[in-house]
């Protein structure tokens, strides 16, 4: 019999066990969304959840629905649909504001056109078929992406790819003069010139464009007059007044070239506002440009998105990562700002703007660490209509804040006696629809009451709430009863280096285990401006079900901890930030709570430049290692990274902008070459699991490869798997499984 190609036939009951054991962990659902609507006697909820299907390797989508009746404060009752409905074939849904209608988006896998439904309460009301030469898909990627119902529920704003632009046209003659889309089998189509893209996940993606369609007629019209280097997106409709319909959207400029999107809260960008295509009785006539004039609201910062209305339209709140876009760090601390809307409607690019929150450089044990703003629900709102409601990162926790866009008071709506991290899902009126979970606790939703207003802290009181989407295996029950979680402080080590008093304070570690003796897994997020939360990870719980005790690190330079210990970290990277995971190492061990011997590591990203760096700093310390789509050669990745500018920021610090150039000098490939892995490649003798995804943009796969045929080249034992279809974050649902199945026989053969 054949040995399957990669399998190690000594460890194949190692894979045949723990795949079992795997599949448990990856068939647990995902609540990714949550909608709550008006009705007698209670309110009806709506749950997005999300379960891969590993027969297929795609994510089942289905809708579980439940009423919510409640009595007092402290009583409500979830009544569950008995049975999911799969959402099959839908890119997105979205409820229209008085919750009686529904738009669901079926974007095209192929030239066919995009598809727009309504829904009524009980058929489908209406269906549109958009074609290619409109737009083409609705972007649904969560940062570009922007769907709004117009108040009177007549219009629908969306953002979607534009018209494909003529390509050049041959026949058996030559060049066909004009150009052309259609096909013809008389003629094939050229390429054209060269178009950017935004990089990671948008390879292919045309640029997005705001489209407004008429649900009475189906008309479809664009917002004309946007710049062609703009990117639009995140559109929302501004109050009505006067008779006139106003769309605010966001803006990214892209004047020289597009550099990649993704993970990237650093691109500038403006928050505009135009009229209505529709403002107009046909799109016909000729536009006069003092008709439909554009304004720039936020051009005065380097950085606005979110755009949110209060519900009496009085003011425009919004997000800002103006340190990133400033500092050229690709994530940092967020600010959140306001600016009244005029009632009359006469708009001005030179809008008064008030500073809501602002960039928090450093804080006091126990105090409000900065915002750290993923998301931004489309109603996030308090029935006092100055009370926002949003989900930010306070250390290694994600917490729900209350935040009064008016005085800038700030308080933390989840439980602080809890190391539980929150989602913030839905409101229901003034309650509050959660998830909350652990790494050792699966995700479980809450349902949070207003119980007593008070000034400078409101008090909450949270319920648990019995759900079927929570349900997971006895196995997987019993493994996660064994184990305990816990954050861990790691004092600086080298206080008289520190420039500020922030990259002074203690960073953390998220610690889980069983017992000490257990093998250590130390694992490291990539970013390096992201951070690991104490929420459930189906990959990480997998791993510590198998014996190994984990060590989570959110070194120097990880979201949540303030402005200051963040921008310690560029210029310092291969230095600070490895040094970091090395005294949290340490710290552990001191303490009593992990054994210095068959220590493993495992990181994505710059968790892999971290990984790769440690196995070559400190060789004798690492039993195993595996890397997920690891920076190796900084001089590699340069020219083929679809983010050459973050190169510069992670090597050079605050001086990446004099030395940023498209054709970096043998100086500047030198320094990357230092600050790089393969630097220290002549150390390694760390076995090593290299996971690889072919269609990567942002960490392209020749950066692993290199630096593992460097280590096959010097002996030492690496395997590597290459998935051709997956892109940086090798989510894809088979190889998500086959990912992390091979750590796991990895990390058991070399660490017990």
């Amino acid at each position: 019999m054949d040995t399957p190609l990669g399998v190690d036939m000594a460890m194949e009951d190692e894979y045949v066990s723990q795949s079992k054991l795997l599949q448990d962990f990856i068939n647990i659902c995902d609540i990714d969304k949550a909608w709550t609507v008006k009705s007698e006697n209670g309110s009806q909820g709506m749950f997005l959840v999300s379960q891969p299907n590993l027969l297929t390797d795609k994510m089942r989508k289905f809708i579980v629905s439940a009423h919510i009746s409640k009595g007092n404060t402290a009583s409500v009752t979830f009544h569950w649909s008995l049975f999911p409905v799969e959402m099959t074939g839908v890119s997105t849904i979205v409820p229209s504001p008085s919750g009686l209608k529904l738009l669901v988006v079926r974007n095209p896998e192929n030239n066919s056109p995009t598809k727009l439904e309504i829904w009524g309460q009980g058929q489908l009301e209406k269906e549109f078929q958009i074609p290619q030469s409109v737009h083409g898909s609705v972007y649904t990627d969560g940062w570009f992406e922007g769907i709004s119902w117009n108040s009177e529920e007549t219009n629908i704003a969306y953002v979607a790819e534009v018209p494909a632009a003529m390509k050049p046209i041959f026949t058996s003659s030559g060049y066909s003069k004009g150009g052309s889309n259609e096909k013809d089998c008389s003629s094939w189509k050229g390429q054209g010139e060269f178009e950017d893209d935004w990089g990671e996940t948008y390879a292919g993606k045309r640029k997005p464009g705001i489209f407004v369609i008429n649900l009475e007629s189906g008309e479809v019209r664009d917002v004309k007059r946007i710049s062609k280097s703009l990117s639009a997106g995140q559109v929302v409709w501004a109050p009505k007044a006067e008779g006139v319909e106003y769309l605010v959207y966001v803006g990214w400029p892209a004047n020289r070239r597009k550099l990649g999107m993704k993970y990237y809260q650093a691109r500038p960008c403006s928050l505009y506002s135009v009229k209505s295509p529709f403002s107009c009785e046909t799109n016909e006539v000729e536009f006069k440009d003092e008709d439909f004039p554009i304004y720039n609201l936020t051009s005065s910062i380097s950085s606005s998105f979110y755009p949110r209305f209060s519900p009496d339209g009085k003011y425009l709140v919004f997000i800002s990562c103006k340190s990133a876009a400033d500092s050229g760090v690709h994530w940092a601390t967020n600010s959140l700002y306001r600016l009244d809307w005029p009632r009359d409607v006469k708009l001005k690019s030179s809008a008064t703007i008030f500073c809501v929150i602002p960039v928090i450089m450093n804080s006091e044990e126990g105090s409000f660490p900065g915002l750290y703003c993923i998301d931004l629900l489309t109603h996030p709102w308090l029935s006092d209509g100055r009370t926002m409601i949003l989900m930010s990162t306070w250390h290694s926790v994600d917490v729900i804040l209350a935040i009064n866009v008016l005085s800038g008071t700030v308080s933390r709506v989840s439980p602080t006696d809890s190391i539980s991290s929150w989602s913030f899902l839905a409101l229901d009126g003034d309650n509050i629809l959660a998830v909350s979970s652990s790494p050792v606790d699966v995700p479980q939703i809450k349902y949070g009451h207003l119980v007593q207003k008070s000034i400078g802290r409101d008090s909450w009181n949270w319920l648990d709430i019995p759900s079927p989407i929570s349900k997971c295996s006895e196995t997987v029950e019993k493994s996660l009863s064994t184990l305990q979680c816990s954050i861990v402080k790691i004092p600086v080590k080298d206080v008289s280096d520190c420039k500020t008093k922030g990259s002074s304070q203690p960073y953390e570690a998220i610690f889980v285990s069983s017992k000490a003796s257990n093998p250590l897994i130390v694992i490291l997020h990539g970013g390096p401006h992201s951070v690991s939360v104490t929420s459930f990870t189906k990959t990480s719980a997998f791993l510590s079900s198998l014996g190994f005790n984990l060590l989570i690190v959110n070194y120097r330079g990880s979201l949540g901890f303030g402005e200051e210990a963040l921008q310690s970290l560029p210029g310092k990277v291969g230095s600070q930030d490895v040094n970091d995971v090395i005294v949290a190492i340490d710290h552990v061990i001191d303490l009593g709570l992990a054994s210095p011997s068959k220590m493993a590591v495992i990181g994505i990203s710059h968790g892999g430049f971290l990984t790769t760096h440690l196995i070559g700093q400190a060789p004798d310390r690492f039993a195993a290692a595996a890397a997920r789509n690891p920076v190796c050669n900084l001089a590699l990745m340069i020219g083929t990274t679809d983010i050459p500018d973050w190169c510069y920021v992670i090597s050079y610090g605050s001086a990446w902008k004099d030395n940023y150039t498209e054709a970096p000098s043998m100086e500047h490939l030198s320094l990357f070459h230092s600050k790089s892995p393969i630097s220290h490649i002549s150390k390694v003798k760390t076995p090593t699991l290299f996971l690889l995804g072919a269609q990567d943009l942002r960490v392209p796969a020749t950066n692993g490869l290199q630096y593992a045929r460097a280590l096959k080249e010097n002996g030492v034992d690496c395997k590597i798997i290459v998935f051709p279809n997956d892109v940086h974050s090798i989510k894809n649902p088979h190889s998500d499984f086959e990912s992390f199945l091979n750590v796991g026989v990895w990390f058991k053969k070399y660490c017990t």
